[in-house]
């Protein structure tokens, strides 16, 4: 048997089971016109029409009813109100809706293209063979007012049809390119102009695409038919370019019908898809992205979501996120993207032939290694890290109406245990803002430590140990670099997997329970040790006053590696920490090596300032500027250094022809290779212990940003002492600090919480109290960095308050600070 009928006959036992066979004395068991039949959804009778056609089950002869047609579903008007019913029309071209359209406007009635329209766009055949690139359009045949004749249709589609199923087992590479489709997209684009500014079309191509998708899921799920015809991706193209797709007769019922069935494309179809889009334009990519965007918030704000119904469970949510999947890529692929300059990514260790514990345990798939690469992401070969400017910015990708119902913690238990059976949104972390995956990295931080202490807690029984479910460092304040990077240093080479365990900090001959409060204080102490530009390990940019790592620092390779361990372990402990590096750091952190674009961040002034002029120079470069592939440049005690981007460089003049590699040579040593010893250490160590973490699958370079929104700090700000939102000294505080420059508002947060950096999401998030601290008085504001809260004296004026507040956060270090 043919795929054509068993095709035929699967559709009949679907409609068999879905609408009956008309005869009200049926005793088939299989038809739901038999008295005993017990109703399915659609889904159960698709599944069980394939099971019937296996059996080869009794099929009815359906009794002769008006009804069974789709076409007249499609439009109840009588055939005979008009001359002319087309029905020898078997797929559309422009010039075949042109000679309707002709036609109906002589006649004053649309019925007939009402019906044609209905009858071509719900069937999957006829929309297949349509608007075909190889057939004639309306501007190249001017005479033609008559429909395309019949037989020259079957013969072109079936010499088509040919065509793209022609070995269909030598892939999919090999038979078409990946951005190639038969599809005449400007056609298909004028036709819609037509047929949109008409009502009734409207209607017919809505109902249309409810009778289509169930059919379409079929084909896709149970008969692979895009592998042995990749033409069928065709319907898709011509569904999405209807422009009005977001509208709300769509919004009901067609388009997420349409989106499950899109849903169900291999992922090879949705690559080709993707790939489409992205030389669509900036236009097209934003209306795909706005329909899936808009279905996806009017299902969620129609629907309430708990605990027991999951917006995961809701389908037409899962299908239209699946979808804003392929236009998201598309999105990447359509801006500018560096899929080279990658770093080279750490050996793995040897796989171990022994259980482990966790796989004993039966909790293997819990602390796997890390979530897969995406399976879209894998066939287009292109990650989101890898663009550095999409056509559309990461935020509109963003649904908040989705992020407010979204349960977290389930998410998490989906994303890392049944990711086979149940979505998760963690799949798609483009759609979830910054708070929601800091949430998940939360999960994923918190499970991981439950683990080691259970882990802790049996083997101390095995071994008759006491127990140590903590990784406690116990440091003297005078000390604290030494002690904390000499017993880290210990525990790496020892016994890794304690990193994984919860951080327990205590100082040294100091009462004090650790919380969150002494962890943070501790990050924050060697931090400051560590990033001391005295000490050499990194130097200090004045003009944008970040850190780089110091490429003539005398420090060993193991001090850097300690660095990243203990930058590791404040994300790990859900700490923030007061570090300023470029962006570029975060990017070669996720695998990405520095380039030219990445000089504007973390050396803006001298150097890519003069490259830029460079490189934009209109002149003899050569005999102007006299560069050569020798360059200068300083050691740590401040004196020159030259060195060769090639051999012999300062042989090697710099041209108009050659500029382009010189600038390119440059930046690459000045931002991978003059301190490639140091940041793979640097790596190295903070890979320890955000390895298997979801931290670089689910947040880009970007994120890692922080912004002072101080209007949000005012709302969270709770208060206590007796001074409330409404007390004037805190209404002066406010419009105080909302007077203040981007340098005093980042002194303030140093001074009242340790950092000057917001925390993720925003300051919104950060819990600061504001407690009275005696009525008038020349004492200075005070604070208690480990809980976030101000100690503020009730001062008689606006003008003391400014002055007291600006000189205890100008000379914050050394007082006040408890």
């Amino acid at each position: 048997m043919n795929r054509a009928a068993a095709k035929h006959l699967i559709e009949r036992y679907f409609q068999q089971l879905t609408d009956g066979c008309g005869n009200g004395d049926c005793t088939n068991e299989f038809c739901a016109s038999c008295r005993h039949f017990r109703p399915l959804d659609k889904n159960l009778a698709a599944a069980k029409a394939l099971e019937l056609f296996k059996i080869n089950a009794k099929l009815c002869n359906p009794q002769p009813s008006n009804e069974d047609d789709p076409d007249d579903k499609m439009s109840e008007t009588d055939a005979s109100t008009t001359t002319e019913d087309f029905s020898d029309v078997h797929y559309l071209t422009e010039n075949t809706v042109c000679a309707i359209l002709s036609f109906c406007e002589e006649q004053g009635d649309y019925s007939a293209l009402i019906r044609v329209v209905g009858r071509i766009f719900s069937s999957s055949e006829a929309l297949t063979k349509s608007f075909r690139k190889d057939e004639p359009t309306a501007t190249e045949t001017p005479d033609s007012s008559e429909p395309t004749d019949v037989d020259q249709q079957e013969k072109q589609s079936s010499e088509t049809t040919g065509a793209s199923s022609a070995a269909p087992d030598e892939g999919l590479e090999e038979m078409l390119d990946p951005c190639e489709v038969t599809v005449d997209i400007a056609a298909l684009r004028r036709v819609y102009d037509r047929l949109l500014s008409l009502d009734q079309v409207e209607s017919a191509l809505v109902n249309a695409l409810v009778y289509l998708t169930p059919n379409m899921e079929l084909d896709l799920e149970y008969l692979d038919v895009y592998e042995t015809s990749p033409d069928y991706l065709n319907i898709f193209i011509i569904v999405l370019e209807n422009s009005n797709l977001h509208s709300p007769e769509y919004l009901e019922t067609a388009l997420p019908q349409f989106c499950k069935a899109m849903s169900k494309l291999p992922v090879a179809a949705l690559a080709r898809l993707s790939r489409l889009w992205s030389r669509y334009g900036l236009a097209h990519i934003r209306r795909m992205t706005e329909t899936f965007q808009q279905l996806i918030t009017f299902t969620v704000v129609s629907n309430d979501y708990d605990g027991e119904n999951l917006v995961n469970d809701d389908a037409a949510v899962v299908a239209a996120t699946q979808c804003l999947k392929v236009a998201f890529y598309a999105s990447i692929l359509g801006g500018d993207v560096d899929v080279e300059h990658n770093e080279d990514e750490e050996e793995e260790d040897g796989e171990s032939d022994e259980l482990s514990l966790h796989e004993l345990l039966g909790e293997e798939r819990l602390y796997k290694k890390g979530p897969p690469a995406d399976p879209l992401e894998s066939e287009l070969g292109v990650r989101p890290v890898d663009s550095i400017r999409p056509l559309i910015p990461y935020e509109d990708f963003v649904n908040e109406s989705l992020n407010e119902v979204v349960e977290m913690d389930k998410d998490f238990t989906f994303f890392k245990v049944n990711a086979e059976t149940k979505f998760s949104f963690q799949s798609c972390p483009f759609i979830l803002s910054v708070i929601t995956k800091n949430q998940g990295l939360y999960y994923d931080n918190r499970i991981r430590m439950y683990s080691e202490r259970r882990l802790t807690a049996l083997y101390s029984m095995v071994q008759g140990q006491q127990p140590n479910p903590y990784l406690k460092l116990k440091v003297r304040r005078d000390h604290i670099i030494d002690d904390a990077l000499v017993r880290l240093e210990m525990i790496s080479m020892e016994n890794p997997s304690d990193l994984k365990k919860q951080l327990f900090v205590e100082f040294e001959g100091e009462q004090g329970v650790d919380e969150g409060g002494v962890s943070k204080e501790f990050f924050q102490l060697v931090l400051e040790e560590i990033f001391n530009p005295d000490i050499g390990m990194f130097s200090y940019d004045d003009d944008t006053k970040l850190f780089w790592f110091n490429s003539s620092s005398l420090e060993n390779e193991a001090q850097y590696t300690l660095v990243g361990l203990v930058l590791g372990l404040a994300i790990y402990n859900n700490c923030i920490l007061d570090v300023h590096f470029p962006m570029v750091v975060y990017r070669k952190l996720m695998g990405k090596k520095g380039t030219y674009l990445d000089l504007p961040d973390c050396h803006p002034v001298h150097l890519f300032q003069s490259l830029k002029k460079l490189l934009e120079y209109g002149g003899n470069v050569e005999e102007d500027m006299m560069l050569t592939y020798q360059i200068s440049h300083t050691d740590l005690f401040g004196n020159p250094m030259l060195h060769d981007l090639k051999e012999e460089g300062d042989q090697i003049p710099v041209t108009a022809d050659n500029r382009q590699e010189f600038v390119d040579t440059y930046a690459d040593y000045v931002l991978n290779k003059s301190v490639e010893r140091q940041f793979k250490a640097f790596r190295k160590g903070f890979l320890m212990v955000t390895k298997e973490s979801p931290l670089k699958y689910l947040f880009r370079p970007e994120e890692s940003r922080d912004k002072l929104d101080f209007e949000a700090l005012e709302k969270t700000t709770e208060y206590d002492g007796g001074y409330s939102k409404d007390s004037q000294i805190v209404k002066d505080f406010w419009e105080t600090i909302h007077s203040f420059g981007e340098e005093q508002k980042r002194l303030f947060l140093q001074f009242t919480t340790g950092t000057d950096r917001a925390p993720v999401g925003g300051l919104g998030k950060l819990k600061m109290i504001i407690a009275k601290n005696g009525s008038d008085t020349d004492r200075l504001p005070t604070s208690h960095t480990c809980f976030n809260a101000l100690l503020l004296p009730e001062y008689s004026s606006k003008d003391k308050l400014r002055e007291r507040l600006l000189k205890a956060i100008t000379y914050a270090k050394g007082f006040g600070m408890l």
